[in-house]
């Protein structure tokens, strides 16, 4: 037998019953990961983005190494070497340089790390977990429900996104309860719950009709139940997908509130506060550069690793469509 048949057997031979079967199951997926994932894998498109979004994962565990900070207290906010005007050349000191008033760019680009990862996947987790109730709700109950829920998400549908964001994020900002990096991520949550809302209520409409469903509301099993055994695994998948491609679009549109003084506050660690900082050299950027590419380059990849990785998943979960791509 091989090493993990021997495994199985033992478990088997030496635990009850009950936890024999879990540490088998645990045991069977070591060996047979998921499809999805093996296809992900083999996928040359996601693989790249897997790699992307490690190296990004491996920057931020490692952010204290890679960039040491001054001030312990404060690790996000990005060290200064003066406050002269006129940026400064990568040196040996500063190895990507330094922005309008010395802030060291390398220090920003490493912890700005961080601050994408919790930027990108809290609002990501928020905006699911509204749209999951919302778009839940209204597709399951349907009638007046789903006739208020909708009239709702098509209100807020109904505000250009980013420019609704800005304005929130402005109105938010002269509140003395929130930080900035707060106020950024509820003005961007408030607007960007009804994709999921809109999108998990379509799947429902079908799902809820299956037989699977209608065996298990004739068993008398309770709604709660109907929707979080039955309906929501079979809906989820789809909007999984358009959340990992989501991780990247939310940095950017966080970067772009940071970048018009709405987001990050002055010498925080986020990599659209670093880009605000060339506003004032954009006519000479031919000679200052590495004010904007380096933090520029740091968004293109963070975003890319997502967008590769959601596409991919949306190919292996939609046979249809990588057949239509060839």
């Amino acid at each position: 037998m091989t090493t993990f048949e021997e495994a199985e057997q033992a478990f088997e031979d030496t635990t009850p019953q009950g936890l024999s079967a879990s540490l088998r199951n645990l045991v069977h997926t070591i060996r047979h990961p998921p499809k999805v994932l093996q296809r992900m894998l083999k996928n040359p498109v996601s693989l790249v983005g897997i790699l992307l979004v490690l190296m990004f994962v491996l920057i931020a565990i490692f952010a204290p190494v890679l960039a040491p900070p001054v001030r312990p207290e404060e690790p996000y906010r990005i060290p200064r070497d003066g406050y002269l005007a006129e940026p400064r050349p990568p040196n040996e000191e500063h190895l990507f340089g330094t922005t309008e008033g010395q802030y060291d760019i390398y220090y920003g680009v490493i912890w700005g790390t961080r601050t994408a990862f919790r930027v990108g996947v809290l609002i990501t987790i928020a905006t699911i977990l509204i749209g999951l109730f919302v778009g839940t709700t209204s597709g399951y109950f349907g009638g007046w429900v789903d006739e208020v829920m909708m009239r709702v998400v098509e209100i807020f549908m109904g505000f250009p996104f980013l420019l609704a964001a800005i304005t929130l994020a402005a109105v938010l900002g002269s509140s003395p309860q929130f930080d900035r990096i707060t106020t950024g991520m509820i003005a961007l949550i408030a607007f960007g719950w009804t994709t999921y809302a809109r999108l998990l209520r379509g799947d429902i409409l079908s799902v809820k009709e299956r037989d699977f469903v209608m065996a298990a509301r004739t068993l008398g099993a309770s709604h709660s139940r109907i929707m979080m055994r039955h309906v929501i695994p079979n809906s989820i998948f789809p909007t999984l997908v358009v959340a990992s491609m989501d991780i990247g679009s939310y940095v950017l549109n966080f970067a772009a509130l940071s970048f018009l003084g709405l987001g990050a506050e002055p010498g925080y660690a986020d990599w659209g506060q670093l880009i605000s900082f060339a506003r004032n050299w954009m006519p000479s950027l031919a000679e200052y550069w590495y004010i904007i590419v380096y933090p520029g380059v740091a968004i293109l990849l963070f975003v890319l690793g997502w967008n590769l990785i959601g596409d991919a998943f949306r190919d292996i979960l939609d046979p249809k469509l990588a057949r239509s791509r060839r």
